[in-house]
């Protein structure tokens, strides 16, 4: 039988105090542009995440975009990034008129493969030209290996802008994620652990980065009376209203994470006796588990297709996983390393995103899993 009430992949979570939070920046009259909740908001992502300067922007692209201008990324650069993750975090590489490089994964976290990243170094080395920076995401909610990825990037003295934006809230070896990269970015976008409608945050330890796309991000105005321009700006800032719901929803991170870390493990322990892999966790590190994904094994007559299909049937949303930069239209003309083989193609021909919602119940995910079984029983599913 069909679900009547659709069932969402991340939907947004509401804890009841933003309507609190919304309500104090009404009545003070702070609802545009800027405000006290947007300097608060990013002084508590700071003192969360462990990092010392912030600022809230519009969204996680328009964070990446800041970084790399502030890390000198021109016309002609060479950028290294992560192949498996959303456009997103690649779009602002081609604004400023560079030229991505993308790197595969592992298949021990699904993030940049080091082997794969010293391959791109070693060419770049021998082809003179280093790239301006490396963006390294941390995929799903999960932490990239640092332990390997940094010492590469410190080796030809090339800055990390660490991309967390599915992120917030996981941990590599006890430090927050976020907090590895020269420049770390998050999303506060609708389906992320927490949202503020739209909406991102570039986190530094370097106080004269974060001075610098602040300026950037309010459209360049000198500081004089008078509207004066040196420079190309953006309009690129949060609004206080935004800045309510994002201060609300980080006072429950923790019962956040937790909610989503019960509903991966209840999904691995219903399909272990199928043909399905999960996410792998990373033994170094704690996700954040904001998306609980899985494989299909590869000689299994089970398409991701029939399970999606299947799911959107019963009104439920899932979708496959981000198919990787380098096989994209736009992009496919860059070049790309792989780890050994192209674990990111095989990962997206064979991954399914599940719903994960923090508010999906005992009830709700009882039916994914039945279908799911049902679909590799061979049964009716409709």
């Amino acid at each position: 039988m069909k679900n009547e009430n659709r069932i969402y992949l991340s939907p947004p979570y509401l804890s009841g105090i933003e309507k609190g939070y919304i309500l104090d920046a009404l009545d003070s009259g702070w609802i545009a542009p800027l405000g006290p909740h947007v300097e608060a908001f990013e002084k508590e992502i700071c003192e969360y995440v462990g990092v010392k300067y912030g600022l809230a922007t519009s969204s996680g692209t328009a964070a990446i975009h800041l970084a790399l201008k502030y890390v000198g990324v021109k016309e002609g650069d060479l950028v290294f990034c992560s192949t498996l993750t959303f456009a997103g975090t690649c779009f602002p590489i081609l604004y400023e008129k560079a030229i991505p490089v993308f790197i595969d994964s592992e298949p021990e976290t699904w993030n940049m493969s080091p082997e794969a990243l010293e391959k791109a170094f070693y060419w770049a080395k021998k082809e003179g030209k280093l790239p301006k920076a490396v963006i390294v995401v941390d995929l799903y909610g999960q932490s990239a290996n640092y332990d390997k990825l940094l010492p590469i990037c410190e080796y030809y003295k090339v800055p990390v802008i660490e991309d967390a934006a599915e992120a917030l809230g996981a941990s590599y070896k006890g430090r927050k994620c976020g907090s590895f990269g020269y420049i770390g970015i998050f999303s506060f976008n609708g389906n992320k652990i927490i949202t503020t409608s739209g909406g991102g945050m570039v986190v530094s330890n370097d106080e004269d980065a974060i001075k610098k796309m602040r300026f950037w991000a309010t459209q360049a105005r000198e500081p004089v009376r008078h509207y004066e321009h040196k420079e190309i700006g953006y309009n690129y800032r949060m609004s206080n209203i935004c800045a309510t719901l994002g201060r609300a929803q980080l006072k429950d991170i923790e019962y956040r994470v937790k909610r989503k870390k019960e509903i991966y493990y209840r999904y691995k322990e219903a399909f272990k006796d199928l043909s399905i892999q999960m996410m792998p966790i990373f033994e170094e590190g704690e996700p954040n588990y904001w998306l609980s994904v899985m494989t299909i094994d590869e000689n299994c007559n089970v398409t991701p297709d029939a399970i999606i299909n299947g799911l959107e049937k019963n009104n439920i949303e899932s979708r496959p996983v981000w198919k990787p930069m380098h096989l994209q239209p736009i992009f496919s003309k860059f070049r790309y390393f792989e780890h050994d083989t192209d674990v990111s193609k095989t990962l997206f021909e064979k991954g399914i995103c599940l719903p994960s919602g923090v508010n999906l119940n005992e009830e709700e995910q009882s039916v994914i899993i039945s279908l799911i079984k049902s679909i590799f029983k061979g049964d009716r599913y409709e």
